[in-house]
């Protein structure tokens, strides 16, 4: 089957549903983008960035991995947090893990899951490093929910320390870094209160 239908089916109703509400709204969109918001999350189905915090198209830049993950070699996420700061004025990042995360477990199995084992080795890697406060909780959700949380610390720190958002700090640009986890079970966020806009501050998370 070439096509799909019922996602067609549901791409009018829907598009009929916001222009009944806002006429001009598909107008305006096609001519601006001016979002102050880049969501960095996971790729879970589950996790849909909008309308989790009831933003609507062109309100939210978005970029989305396995397990919400910001690596210094990584060209996509770099190039999109590029194109938010330094084309778009972005002024708030959102970094958003979200607890109970397939990625973050997986990391922690002894068996291989091919490719996406690379990807993961980041997590593994944070998991060795805090071995020590992880061993300390009783139960594997416990410990898999913990490192979910610090891999959105990790996440802030790294976004911190990227040449992208350095330089709009030295030029005086606001840019805020902000930490959030999303608990699946309820629909709720919970800000992990890791926000940076300065060197200073990622220094101090560093230090946590």
């Amino acid at each position: 089957m070439k096509k799909l239908p019922l996602l067609f089916e549901n791409n009018r109703n829907w598009a009929s549903q916001i222009s009944q509400s806002d006429p001009e709204f598909f107008s305006t969109l096609a001519h601006q983008q001016n979002p102050e918001f880049l969501w960095i999350g996971c790729s879970d189905s589950r996790v849909p960035a909008n309308e989790i915090i009831g933003l609507r198209p062109g309100e939210l830049f978005v970029h989305r991995n396995v397990a919400n993950l910001v690596i210094h070699t990584d060209m996509n996420c770099l190039s999109v947090l590029q194109y938010a700061v330094d084309i778009l004025k972005t002024k708030h990042i959102i970094v958003c893990g979200h607890y109970g995360c397939g990625g973050v477990r997986a990391a922690l199995e002894s068996r291989p899951h091919g490719l996406i084992d690379n990807w993961l080795r980041h997590i593994r890697d944070l998991h060795q490093r805090r071995s020590v406060e992880l061993s300390r909780l009783p139960t594997v959700e416990e410990r898999i929910n913990r490192l979910c949380e610090l891999n959105v610390i990790e996440g802030v720190t790294n976004v911190g320390n990227t040449t992208v958002v350095q330089e709009a700090w030295q030029r005086g640009q606001a840019v805020t870094v902000h930490g959030w986890i999303y608990a699946i079970s309820d629909g709720l966020l919970t800000d992990m209160d890791v926000c940076v806009s300065s060197v200073a501050d990622v220094m101090k998370l560093e230090n946590m």
